[in-house]
C-alpha cells in the first residue's frame, strides 16, 4: 500500500496529511472480508421497544430479550423521565410512551422512580391521547386503545387503480410498505393480552374538534367518520378480494433476508399482517421474516449487563460506495486490492429485478442499486448515483464490466428522472400530497419528491461521465439552481439539514461547468463562511426541520464540517474558513484515525425520526481531507 502523506508538501498541510492517513487506515481495517463497508445506523428506542411488542403478539416473548432490551432502553432515559429521537433533541412524547410500555414488559413496575417520572411527562403533554397513530395502533393491538378510535385504512384502498387518487403508487415507497399491512392490521381489530396495563398514561381527554370542512384535512377527517360507520356493516362485497390483493402484494415484495424494503416498519407491520391472515409463526414466510430481524440486532456486554438493541435499516451498499470514494480520494491507489474487492462486491449487489418504480416507468430496463444487502424491489437513485461515482475510478481487471454496469445504472437514473427536473429518491413523479391530509398521517414523509441532495449527487455522476451536457444534466441543473433557498443554501433531505444540501448542492454544481464565481456558488459560500461555528467546526442540529431558528447552527461534527468544507473547495476557496475547519477535523481526530460523533446527522424523516450514521464520522472527513490535499500539496 503506498502512503497517502506527500513528505514534500508545505509544513501547514502536514497535519492534515497525517490526519488522512489516520484515518484511511483506520478505515481500511473496518472492511468486512467480503469487501463491503456497514457502519450502525442508530436511530431511537422506538424500534426496540416495538420489537418487545410484536414479540408479545405473536406469543414468542423471550424473558432474556426483555432483559437485555430493557437494560438499553433504560440506559437511554434522560435525568427528566424523557426519550428522546435524537442525541441532545427534544423529548418526544410518543417515544416516551413506547419506551415506558416496553419497560413494563420487561417487568419495571410502574411505582418505580424512573417511570414515575416518564409517567408525569406524559400526562403533562397529553397523555397517550396526544401520541401519534403509530404508537396508539401499536396500543390498540392489545387493547390499550380504541380501534374507534383510530383512523380507518380500509384494504379496498389496494384495489384502486394507480391513476385514481390515493392509490397506493401515490405513496412513498417506504410508506406504501406500511400502508398495505396495515390494512390487513386494521380491518382485523386484533387485541392480545399484554400481561401489563398502561392505562394509567391516559388523560381521558377528548378527541379534538375536526379541521374545517372546507379544507381537505377536514374532508378527510368527516370520511374517516363514514368509514368508520361502514366498518360496522356486516356486509363488505369487496373486503375479501382487497385482504387477498393485500395479502399477495406483502408476499410478492418479501426480500431474500426475510424483510421488505431492508427497514423496520414495514418489516414488522407485514409480519402482524401475515399472523393476522393466519401464517403461524412456524410458516417458512413468517420464521424466515423473524430471523431477518435478528440480523439487525446488536449485542453488546456493559457494566449492567447485556444490552440488546435494533437497526431500523442497514447501509451496506450506501457504505461502500462512500468509503471507495473517501479512499480514492486519499490516495489509495485505483487498483488497490481492497477497492478492487470492495468494487467486485458493489458490482454483484447492481439490481436486474422489477420494482414498483416501473409503475411510474414501465418499459425501463431495470438497474440501480439500493441502501442495504437485500433490497431488490426498491433500488434508489442517490445510492445508484454514488456508486457510480465511485465504481468509475476503481481500476478494475474487468473494465467492461464496470462500463456494462455504468451503462444500465446511468439508463436508469435517466428515465427516473421527475417531470420538473429533479430526482426523488424511489420513485418518479411521487409529488401527489392528497395523501399527507389523511388522518392517518400524522408521523414521517408519506412521499419522495424530488430533494436537492438527491439531486446533485446525479448531476454530479451525469458530469463526472462527461455527460453534463445531456439532457437530463441540464435539467437536474436547473433544477438545483430553481431550488436554491434566498439565504443562499439547500435544504437537506437525507442529511441535516442545509449543511448538507449545500455540502452537495455546490459541487455539484461546479461540476456540471458553474464557476466559482458564478453568484448561486458566492451565495452559497457566504452562507457556509457566516455558520462557521467559533471554534472552526459547522454543525446543525435537526431542531432546523421544525424551527428556522437552527438552520446552520448546531454544535460541531465530523461529518457537517466535511460537508461545508467538499463544498466550500469545489468553489475553490483556499481561506481562512477551509484552513479552520481543517483544523477543526485534524485538532478532534481520535487517535485511531476517527472521530467522536454522538450527534445524529442523518434524516430519515424530516421532523420525526432521524439516523447517527456511523461510518460518516470516518468517510466525509477523509474525503473532505483528500480533496483539501490535492489542492493545496504541490
Amino acid at each position: 500500500m503506498s502512503e497517502v502523506i506527500d513528505r514534500s508538501a508545505p509544513a501547514d498541510t502536514m497535519p492534515a496529511a497525517q490526519a488522512a492517513q489516520r484515518a484511511r487506515d483506520y478505515l481500511l481495517s473496518l472492511q468486512h472480508d467480503e469487501g463491503w463497508w456497514k457502519g450502525e445506523l442508530q436511530t431511537n428506542v422506538t424500534m426496540d421497544a416495538e420489537d418487545l411488542l410484536l414479540r408479545r403478539f405473536l406469543g414468542i416473548a423471550d424473558a432474556r430479550i426483555e432483559q437485555e432490551t430493557g437494560r438499553w432502553i433504560r440506559s437511554q432515559q434522560r435525568a427528566d423521565g424523557t426519550w428522546a429521537n435524537f442525541h441532545g433533541g427534544p423529548a418526544d412524547l410518543s417515544t416516551t410512551v413506547e419506551a415506558y410500555t416496553a419497560l413494563r414488559l420487561a417487568g419495571d413496575p410502574a411505582d418505580a422512580a424512573h417511570l414515575r417520572r416518564a409517567k408525569e411527562y406524559i400526562l403533562d403533554h397529553g397523555g397517550i391521547e396526544a401520541t401519534r397513530v403509530f404508537t396508539r395502533i401499536w396500543l390498540a393491538l392489545f387493547g390499550e386503545w380504541p380501534w374507534e378510535r383510530l383512523p380507518v385504512l380500509p384494504p379496498e384502498m389496494v384495489l384502486l387503480p394507480d391513476w385514481f387518487p390515493l392509490n397506493i403508487y401515490d405513496w412513498a415507497c417506504w410508506a406504501r410498505q406500511t400502508v398495505v399491512p396495515l390494512t390487513i392490521v386494521g380491518s382485523a381489530r386484533p387485541r392480545r393480552d399484554l400481561g401489563v396495563t398502561v392505562q394509567e398514561l391516559r388523560t381521558g381527554a377528548d378527541l379534538p374538534e375536526p379541521d374545517s370542512w372546507l379544507s381537505w384535512a377536514g374532508a378527510f377527517q368527516r370520511l374517516d367518520g363514514v368509514l368508520h360507520r361502514l366498518e360496522k356493516f356486516p356486509v363488505k362485497p369487496l373486503r375479501g378480494l382487497a385482504l387477498d390483493r393485500a395479502e399477495k402484494w406483502i408476499l410478492d415484495r418479501q426480500e431474500d433476508d426475510g424483510g421488505w424494503g431492508g427497514i423496520q416498519p414495514p418489516w414488522v407491520y407485514s409480519i402482524l399482517a401475515l399472523h393476522l391472515r393466519g401464517y403461524s409463526t412456524d410458516h417458512p414466510v413468517v420464521r424466515k421474516a423473524l430471523d431477518g430481524l435478528d440480523g439487525f440486532t446488536i449485542r453488546e456486554r456493559t457494566e449492567e449487563g447485556w444490552v440488546r438493541r435494533l437497526e431500523a435499516c442497514q447501509s451496506p451498499v450506501w457504505d461502500t460506495a462512500l468509503a471507495l470514494t473517501a479512499l480514492l480520494d486519499a490516495g489509495v491507489p485505483p487498483d488497490d486490492p481492497a477497492l478492487v474487492r470492495a468494487a467486485d462486491w458493489v458490482l454483484g449487489e447492481e439490481i436486474n429485478a422489477e420494482g414498483d418504480w416501473q409503475v411510474r416507468r414501465p418499459g425501463v430496463r431495470p438497474s440501480g442499486w439500493a441502501f442495504e444487502f437485500a433490497n431488490d424491489h426498491y433500488p434508489d437513485t442517490d445510492d445508484t448515483a454514488e456508486v457510480v461515482l465511485a465504481l468509475r475510478r476503481v481500476a478494475h481487471p474487468e473494465p467492461e464490466r464496470v462500463r456494462g454496469a455504468v451503462s444500465r445504472a446511468t439508463e436508469w437514473l435517466a428515465a427516473m428522472q421527475s417531470r420538473d427536473g429533479g430526482w426523488g429518491a424511489f420513485d418518479a413523479d411521487n409529488t401527489s400530497t392528497l395523501n399527507e391530509k389523511l388522518p392517518f398521517c400524522d408521523f414521517g414523509a408519506v412521499i419522495d419528491p424530488p430533494s436537492a441532495d438527491v439531486t446533485a449527487h446525479i448531476v454530479e455522476m451525469f458530469a463526472a461521465l462527461q455527460l453534463g451536457g445531456s439532457r437530463p444534466a441540464r435539467r437536474g441543473l436547473r433544477w438545483l439552481l430553481d431550488h436554491q433557498e434566498p439565504d443562499g443554501s439547500w435544504f437537506g433531505r437525507w442529511g441535516a439539514n442545509h449543511v448538507y444540501g449545500t455540502g452537495a448542492a455546490v459541487p455539484a454544481l461546479v461540476a456540471a461547468g458553474l464557476t466559482g464565481t458564478h453568484p448561486a456558488v458566492r451565495k452559497a459560500v457566504g452562507w457556509l463562511a457566516a455558520h462557521q461555528n467559533a471554534d472552526g467546526g459547522w454543525g446543525e442540529d435537526l431542531r432546523s426541520y421544525v424551527d428556522p431558528a437552527w438552520v446552520g447552527r448546531g454544535e460541531s461534527t465530523a461529518s457537517q464540517t466535511a460537508w461545508a468544507l467538499l463544498a466550500l473547495l469545489a468553489a475553490g476557496e483556499r481561506g481562512e474558513e477551509v484552513r479552520r475547519g481543517i483544523d477543526w477535523l485534524v485538532r478532534t481526530q481520535r487517535p485511531d484515525g476517527g472521530w467522536d460523533e454522538p450527534q445524529f446527522t442523518g434524516t430519515g424523516f424530516p421532523g420525526d425520526f432521524y439516523i447517527n450514521y456511523h461510518l460518516y464520522r470516518v468517510v466525509f472527513p477523509l474525503t473532505a481531507l483528500g480533496r483539501y490535499l490535492e489542492v493545496t500539496s504541490p
